[in-house]
């Protein structure tokens, strides 16, 4: 498929654990920047359990591909003035976007949080705080099927619109396999009046198990015609890879036809299957 007006992209990986994975990210990060991204994120652990790990990979990143690079930043239980200083180091290292999210909720902490404490209670909060600590561009977090843990996708899109209006530049989506219900949620968005872009995230399906729970943690539905597929080549991995390929290539090119302008990918540190993608979607990779 060769797009004349093609899509920016963006790509997502996170902090590694180890060595071997480690030398998997490092592997990666150089074949996708070449498909010269608009951005590159890094993701934070829950609680700020990679934070250290976080940074060093950004400034790195930033370091090795000339990308600018964005990173997660969550509020969830750490304390405003520890955010602030994290949100200057952020700056003075050169990371000027940050990605605002609360972050998964710690089964031990009682909601709301004490008012009188020195804690965000809500991302709208924080994202309007970043805003005038420096100009950091911010991204925030949406879902086509609601969080988790909203009430109701009208809720949710409300909460949505707050973040917007505290200054959020754009709004990145939860994977999702069915594009009918990103379409419906920038219809219902479109309603609430919300203008900012909301990009889609793509998920390349590197293992099906695994994106099994993912997506039942993340209370995305995974339709059945996809685990009927999957199955059929679960004994075969370079099928399964096939697949995954063909169909995220779909995906995307029905986005784009429909007029999306920006794709982003959650690659799991992995290049196989978005680099693949990329290519088929008429993106040129440039020589080292």
């Amino acid at each position: 498929m060769e797009v004349v007006n093609k899509p920016t992209i963006s790509f997502e990986y996170f902090p590694p654990k180890n060595e071997k994975l480690a030398q998997t990210l490092w592997d990666s990060v150089p074949k996708l920047a070449a498909f010269d991204p608009s951005f590159m994120t890094v993701t934070y652990g829950a609680g700020g359990s990679t934070r250290d790990n976080t940074i060093d990979v950004a400034t790195q990143m930033h370091e090795k591909t000339g990308i600018p690079i964005a990173t997660h930043l969550t509020y969830i239980n750490t304390p405003r003035k520890e955010l602030y200083a994290l949100a200057d180091h952020l700056w003075e290292k050169g990371i000027k976007h940050i990605i605002a999210l609360r972050g998964d909720m710690p089964k031990d902490l009682n909601w709301p949080l004490d008012p009188d404490a020195d804690y965000f209670q809500y991302t709208s909060h924080f994202v309007a705080a970043l805003k005038a600590r420096q100009d950091f561009e911010i991204s925030v977090g949406c879902y086509p099927e609601k969080h988790p843990d909203a009430p109701s996708l009208d809720k949710d899109i409300e909460a949505l619109m707050k973040k917007i209006d505290a200054g959020a530049d754009r709004a990145i989506t939860q994977f999702f396999f069915d594009n009918n219900l990103y379409y419906d949620f920038l219809e219902a968005c479109a309603k609430m009046d919300i203008k900012a872009p909301i990009c889609p995230g793509l998920l390349p399906i590197h293992d099906f198990s695994s994106m099994l729970r993912f997506a039942s943690t993340c209370q995305t539905t995974v339709p059945d015609w996809l685990v009927e597929k999957f199955d059929a080549v679960k004994d075969n991995e370079q099928d399964a890879k096939k697949l995954a390929t063909e169909l995220l290539i779909r995906q995307s090119e029905d986005l784009i036809k429909n007029g999306v302008n920006h794709l982003h990918f959650y690659t799991l540190n992995k290049c196989a299957i978005t680099d693949e993608v990329c290519s088929a979607l008429g993106y040129q990779a440039k020589a080292a």
